[in-house]
């Protein structure tokens, strides 16, 4: 079981850095340097912007999850 958990961390936690990495910048810093301080009309609506938003937050909060389970798995 904490073998399954810990597979699924792998899985959740690299989807979590893609859908990290697909945000727009909101300008300066490094995002800049990476094509994000170019404007675009491609990059989406404001409706594609906030469902990214609202799928990065849930995949935050189940990765979260995962960790506190295999955190109490392997105490045990």
């Amino acid at each position: 079981m904490e073998t399954a958990f810990q597979i699924a961390l792998i899985v959740v936690s690299a989807l979590l850095a893609l859908l990290v990495l697909m945000h727009k910048g909101k300008g300066g810093g490094l995002s800049d340097m990476f094509g994000g301080g170019m404007q675009s009309s491609v990059g989406g609506s404001s409706v594609a912007e906030r469902n990214l938003d609202r799928i990065t937050v849930v995949v935050g909060l189940v990765w979260a999850a995962i960790v506190v389970v295999l955190g109490l798995l392997m105490k045990s």
